[in-house]
């Protein structure tokens, strides 16, 4: 029976609870789940890992003055696992968890290959919790490194298939099984949670219509112009456009680095979709379209770990776009009649691909059409930019207290992300919605990860 962090304490005893835990350790081989045995009622709490070499770099030491709520969340990266507990920050007897405690029990999948240096840093999060999860469970999907022994020091269920499944929704189906919880929580590998995650998107589950939800997802690293140019993407993205999709209540997609879904359906569903190569796109579409509903928490922190370099960049946005295109065909005919609104925010980001040349081309059209300086055509197109551009940047910013120079110096840097956005948007569009039902190509089929 998996041990439970739900136990009321007597205050003086809670006050001295300082470390709860995952599920007792099992691994499984591809021949069942074998539990590691312990004693009867013993609780095994969280073993904090061993030090494995990290591509990521620590976070800045937190402020000595009194930190602001956004910043005791940023600090993430730093996580142990042994500063788990059952409370809120700043209330250590967990009486404020107690009284918020929402009564769905949950489940943490995280698909992962090769990633014994990116996995410490996510599952630090998961253990950092403020409401932690019932079970936790890594797929060590055939990876050829550090992986399962990384994940099995942190004390999770470790599930090994007998090969390298293929894509991240068939991983995240063979632990489908294994879970009995009420909600699921996919994570990525490389993604970090905010402390509090799980406590603010649980009560997006009060409403019985939710079938999925997903936070508000940030870069982790901006390094390099490729993370650069996607933190403000991102920044565009998730305070500008989810925003207005969920006020609209048509979300385009939960995330599928951070969503979180209600297990019953998902498995009525038949898993995490495997047709087409972005799970997470057609599953928000798909309960949408039988009725259901899929929610954006804004205030539902998560960090993503994007491409570093051009190679993989180019591997995570052609698997993006090709994946949209084949939702557009599997779904955009019936979502015209039964969701409407969803249908629009469609039809609006496939008129940006059409049209996009057309924009960029502009300040050239405008010199052949009026005979006026390319300088002054250049001119006239960079002021239009900032003006789409900057208003929205800014409001970002504020919601999300940054500075305005480090978001203002990002903005050059998403014309690279851009054209490479562009190229594999036409080129999707040409393959899978053009060549596909000509039977001139079979589309994208594998999967690659991006980075």
């Amino acid at each position: 029976m998996n041990q439970r962090c739900h136990v009321r304490l007597p205050t003086h005893q809670a006050a001295h609870v300082r470390q709860a835990h995952f599920s007792r350790p099992a691994v499984s081989t591809g021949q069942g789940v074998q539990s590691r045995p312990h004693p009867q009622n013993h609780v095994r709490p969280l073993r904090p890992p061993p030090t494995p070499a990290s591509s990521f770099p620590a976070p800045p030491p937190p402020p000595t003055r009194k930190e602001s709520e956004d910043a005791r969340r940023t600090a993430h990266a730093g996580l142990q696992p042994d500063r788990l507990r059952c409370g809120r920050p700043g209330d250590p007897d967990g009486h404020q968890a107690e009284e918020a405690q929402v009564t769905l029990t949950l489940t943490v999948i995280v698909p992962a290959h090769n990633e014994e240096h990116g996995l410490p840093a996510t599952l630090g999060s998961i253990a950092a919790q403020s409401i932690p999860p019932e079970k936790v469970i890594v797929v060590d999907d055939g990876s050829t490194d550090r992986t399962g022994e990384v994940a099995a020091s942190y004390g999770v269920t470790v599930l090994r298939p007998s090969h390298n499944l293929g894509s991240k929704a068939r991983a995240q189906n063979h632990a489908l099984p294994h879970c009995d919880t009420d909600l699921v929580l996919a994570v990525d590998a490389d993604t970090v949670l905010a402390p509090d995650y799980i406590e603010r998107i649980k009560p997006a589950f009060d409403d019985p219509a939710v079938e999925v939800a997903a936070g508000n997802v940030q870069t982790r690293f901006a390094r390099t112009p490729w993370e650069r140019g996607r933190s403000t993407e991102y920044l565009f993205g998730f305070h500008w456009h989810r925003p207005i999709q969920q006020l609209a209540d048509s979300p385009m997609v939960c995330s599928g680095c951070c969503s979180v879904f209600r297990r019953t359906t998902l498995t009525a569903f038949g898993g995490f979709p495997e047709r087409t190569i972005v799970e997470d796109m057609d599953y928000t579409w798909s309960q949408q379209l039988d009725g259901r509903k899929a929610v954006y928490v804004t205030d539902a922190m998560a960090w993503a770990a994007d491409p570093e370099t051009l190679p993989y960049l180019r591997k995570q946005v052609w698997r993006w776009m090709a994946g949209f295109m084949q939702n557009v065909r599997l779904h955009l005919p019936r979502l015209l009649t039964r969701k409407p609104m969803l249908a629009t925010w469609i039809i609006v980001a496939l008129l940006e691909i059409l049209l996009a040349p057309l924009w960029w081309a502009s300040p050239l059209i405008l010199t052949l059409a009026m005979h006026e300086p390319v300088a002054r055509t250049m001119a006239w197109w960079v002021g239009g930019e900032l003006l789409l551009t900057v208003p929205a940047l800014l409001y970002a910013a504020r919601r999300r207290r940054l500075l305005l120079h480090q978001v203002l110096y990002n903005l050059p840097f998403a014309y690279l992300n851009k054209a490479v956005n562009l190229y594999y948007a036409w080129k999707a569009l040409v393959v899978e919605l053009i060549m596909v039902p000509l039977h001139l190509s079979q589309g994208l089929l594998i999967y690659e990860k991006g980075r």
